[in-house]
């Protein structure tokens, strides 16, 4: 297995069809380099165009439509000292008669500390002063090209990925995207120090980012939507992503309703009850075109019925 250190000098607004800027085997690593949200370098030099520029397109050999890409996030560091957020929350995540009152919209800087694993408001209001977070950085936007030669807005999740921002996208997760290209073609950006549910000001804090994933392949097993393992293990996952908020969550509960069914040998009743008393669910993100709702299961629970049912682990 191969690692392979990324720098690239092109980004791209739309995740599609894009000619492949690293070729690489599956099991193999990628250290990459990435703008932040603006397209702003670990110099502070504006080098993409807003919004979510993607490092990429990375083509894996031997993906074919009906694969999925295994993407499992190794580690993720900030590449430079300082990040941003926007403020006060997004208008549509209050009540109408609310949001007319909220202030302009402006930018925070953050203090971002590696070492010491923090963040904390450079210039915070009196009520915040010594507000200090944890560093927990995340991916905001990754993905593959999607199906029928479709470019997609890096700002638009869909079942290929894109600008999910949910905050288990941290190091430890697996994730699989459903592969409707030859190559499947990754992208990945718009890095997060850190970000509450929601991302509920329409960023999270962020930054460029150096992120190490490493990429394989589950040949035939067609997907259709995002799908994973959480950072400790503890948890599958599906992904889905849509407006309005519910018709995410139906995407998420399908696929893995799915997920149970084909995979774990489960018909529809004995998936409905243990889904109906064990699943979790987390808003990703509630601000750009589309939402994006995460459907979660125990992997004990999951486990432990597939054994008593006598189904081969």
């Amino acid at each position: 297995m191969t690692t392979h250190h990324f720098d690239p000098e092109t980004f791209f607004n739309t995740m599609g069809q894009h000619p492949p800027a690293l070729r690489v085997q599956p099991g193999d690593t990628v250290v990459m380099h990435t703008l932040d949200a603006l397209g702003v370098d670990r110099a502070r030099i504006v080098r993409g165009e807003r919004p979510n520029p993607q490092s990429g397109p990375i083509w894996v050999e031997d993906a074919e439509p009906g694969d999925a890409l295994e993407v499992t996030i190794v580690d993720l560091t900030p590449s430079r000292e300082i990040g941003w957020t926007r403020f006060p929350l997004a208008p549509n995540v209050v009540d109408p008669d609310r949001a007319t009152r909220l202030p302009e919209r402006e930018t925070a800087d953050w203090a971002i500390d590696v070492e010491a694993g923090t963040v904390r408001l450079v210039d915070p209001p009196p009520a915040l002063a010594g507000l200090v977070l944890p560093l927990e950085p995340m991916i905001g936007c990754f993905g593959v090209a999607p199906a029928a030669g479709e470019a997609i807005a890096t700002s638009t999740p869909g079942p290929h990925g894109g600008n999910m921002d949910w905050r288990g996208f941290r190091p430890g997760t697996t994730v699989w995207f459903p592969v409707s290209v030859p190559g499947a073609l990754l992208f990945a950006g718009d890095g997060h120090a850190r970000q509450g549910d929601g991302e509920i000001s329409g960023t999270g804090v962020e930054v460029s980012m150096e992120m190490e994933l490493r990429l394989d392949l589950r040949k035939r097993w067609a997907i259709r939507w995002p799908r994973g393992i959480t950072a400790d293990g503890a948890e599958l996952f599906t992904v889905g992503n849509a407006r309005p908020l519910d018709q995410a969550l139906q995407h998420a509960t399908t696929e893995m309703l799915d997920w149970l069914e084909t995979d774990y040998g489960l018909d529809t009743v004995s998936a409905s009850h243990l889904m109906g008393q064990t699943v979790g669910y987390d808003v990703g993100n509630v601000y750009n075109p589309a939402f994006t709702v995460v459907c979660r299961m125990p992997v004990s629970v999951v486990d432990g019925v597939r054994s008593r049912e006598g189904v081969d682990t």
